[in-house]
């Protein structure tokens, strides 16, 4: 068992290696562009719309629909056409919490009488003592607490994404990839989620606020990358570790 496990920890060692050594002394590696679910879906067309039943004279009339024509409408509708994605984010939120609390009392028990017992108690108490207030108590507690929470963030990007799919119900399926090499690092961004074609502008164009399902990741992979991220053992290390 120790055996198997040792092994186990030691191809996940190998692995998170041969991540870094893509880079290692080099530029990191393009994605291959010919394994992105955009390549695929241009590689297998769409149904047609419609059938084409037009004759030559409607074709070559500029007051035709079809998209090919001056007047058509060329926004992406089917399976392997491209948009443009505009992603657009200027948010900001502030928020502030103050409490303070606090609480005081006072307690207080005598005996002077009770049925003569306290004169016979006091009898046998050492000198200065008596029973006349026989408990006391005050206590006191006061507790404060202030909370601040502010973000804000600011993005903006423009990436031509692929239509990979259209549902039943008429929706697309879109994702983009985009990738930038400076030096020895690689930034990424990649976009997927689904549109209405009734959301896309005349200019080929959706904003992300339109997109449902929407998910946007802007990163990067190497040397700068590599040395901002901990190492996999002190990952581990910092899972486990209670404290």
């Amino acid at each position: 068992m120790k055996i198997r496990n040792c092994a186990i920890g030691a191809g996940l060692v190998v692995v998170a290696a041969c991540g870094r050594m893509d880079h290692l002394g080099k530029p990191p590696s393009f994605t291959s562009p010919t394994t992105t679910t955009e390549h695929n879906a241009m590689m297998a067309p769409g149904l047609p719309l419609r059938a084409d039943a037009k004759g030559p004279t409607e074709r070559a009339s500029l007051w035709s629909g079809a998209r090919q024509s001056l007047l058509g409408d060329r926004r992406a509708i089917q399976q392997g056409d491209i948009l443009t994605v505009v992603i657009e984010i200027d948010e900001e939120a502030e928020i502030s919490n103050a409490t303070d609390r606090s609480r005081s009392g006072s307690e207080s028990l005598g005996i002077p009488g009770l049925f003569g017992l306290p004169q016979r108690i006091d009898e046998r108490l050492p000198e200065g003592a008596s029973t006349s207030e026989a408990v006391s108590i005050n206590s006191s507690s006061s507790s404060s607490g202030d909370g601040s929470v502010k973000r804000n963030e600011k993005l903006t990007l423009r990436i031509a994404a692929t239509i990979v799919d259209v549902l039943p119900n008429g929706v697309l399926s879109i994702a983009g990839s985009q990738e930038l090499r400076v030096n020895f690092e690689m930034r990424e961004l990649l976009v997927t989620g689904y549109v209405r074609p009734e959301d896309i502008s005349r200019q080929n164009e959706i904003t992300y606020d339109k997109i449902a399902t929407a998910r946007v990741s802007y990163g990067g992979r190497g040397q700068i990358s590599d040395v901002q991220q901990p190492r996999i053992g002190q990952q581990v290390l910092d899972s486990v570790l209670p404290f």
